[in-house]
């Protein structure tokens, strides 16, 4: 059984963290996080949830308590954006080096300076090498359904990964939608209590994050990394228990269009919707064109991007983080490896938009889809890094 009730991107995070029996919370506020732990604490206050919020003094110990009780064998959960998530930059290593099966929310926003309060994805970007699992969302539904699944993934014996569902600030966090919820009792069946194997006990005493040297820092690494390559299995696997609680299926990345696709765009988040609304007015005139959209960022799905994108002729790929002094930004440099291990000859341009929330508009986005239309016409990519809506 489902209801639909109206909720802004933030207050479903709230939500599901309140469904999924979350044993502690530890947060700083900061926009445009504040309202998923503002209301988290209000379900504290009122009796709703029997977990603990503590109220730390900065983002950097919000981490540091989560892994504390990560650890000690709870159901984490956090959440932060920008600036904070940029000071928590150390112990997000520390938390994924440490296999803690914490899931934060993000709610991109744009980093200072100067400073800016609303959404891209510079913040998450500068941490893609944390060790984390990441997670895009479209819309409020979809971050209402990853926050449920991304327990059930951190948690699996096999990953025990950090957790981190992106969603765009301001334009999801603080937009409101009739998001389907799930009863109660349908999430804990689908998510039973955690059930740590090794914990934290001051009656059986174990040392956690002691120092290593040269001699085995290279293998715990690698086993993070061997970890990580489960990952998409892992996914899929939740995600197809997830369809059958809810109808509704999610897994590494969704299309639209791809089928015959000569030309196509690859984006994150919430830009997806935009892009596969001018993709269908641009297919009623004739022109094929396609959208990949990735729900799971890191790992990067190598395959599954190939596979959906092999039979274009040209691909933009939509970038809302700027790689200062870098060829290309990040999605568009992963991809284009991801290409050159198999060896396709696809011609890509890198399109830079939206920094600091400014909007990509459907004219934005169907000159996109035509400079793509043409490179696959004519095979050359005159712009190979494009910034879209920057003023001259």
């Amino acid at each position: 059984m489902a209801k639909v009730v109206g909720l802004n991107g933030d207050e479903v995070v709230a939500y599901a963290a309140k469904q999924s029996r979350v044993d502690v919370v530890a947060a700083y506020p900061i926009t445009p996080q504040t309202i998923m732990v503002e209301l988290f604490a209000r379900y504290v206050a009122d009796g709703e949830v029997h977990g603990e919020y503590v109220c730390v003094e900065s983002e950097h110990s919000a981490m540091s308590a989560c892994v504390g009780a990560s650890l000690a064998g709870a159901r984490v959960f956090t959440a932060t954006a920008s600036q904070g998530l940029a000071l928590m930059h150390e112990m997000l290593y520390i938390a994924s080096g440490l296999r803690c099966p914490i899931v934060m929310a993000v709610a991109n926003r744009a980093l200072s300076a100067p400073i800016n309060i609303h959404g891209d994805h510079s913040d998450m970007m500068g941490s893609r090498d944390c060790g984390w699992i990441q997670i895009y969302a479209e819309n409020a539904q979809e971050a209402y359904d990853w926050m449920i699944q991304a327990f059930k993934i951190a948690e699996a014996p096999e990953l025990l990964l950090p957790v981190s569902v992106n969603l765009d600030g301001f334009t999801i966090s603080h937009s409101m939608e009739g998001v389907s919820v799930l009863e109660d009792e349908d999430v804990v069946g689908f998510l039973p209590p955690r059930t740590a194997e090794v914990t934290l006990n001051p009656y059986k005493p174990i040392t956690v994050g002691a120092l290593v040297l040269p001699d085995y820092y290279f293998e715990f690494k690698a086993q993070q990394e061997d970890a990580m390559k489960k990952v998409p299995e892992g996914v899929m696997r939740v995600a197809e228990s997830y369809a059958n609680l809810s109808g509704r299926r999610y897994g590494i990345l969704n299309t639209y269009g791809m089928e015959d696709a000569e030309a196509a765009i690859l984006c994150l988040g919430s830009t997806a919707g935009t892009a596969r609304t001018v993709a269908k007015e641009l297919r009623q005139q004739g022109l094929k064109v396609g959208v990949v959209k990735l729900w799971l960022y890191r790992p990067f799905p190598v395959e599954e991007i190939v596979s959906a994108i092999r039979g274009v002729k040209a691909l933009a790929v939509l970038d809302r983080a700027l790689s200062f002094g870098a060829p290309y930004s990040a999605l568009a440099a992963d991809t284009i490896a991801a290409l050159y291990r198999f060896n396709i000859d696809l011609k890509i341009f890198n399109a830079v938009y939206g920094l600091g929330g400014r909007d990509v508009t459907p004219s934005d986005m169907k000159s996109i889809f035509e400079e793509a239309v043409e490179i696959a016409r004519t095979g050359r990519v005159t712009t190979p890094v494009r910034f879209v809506g920057v003023r001259e």
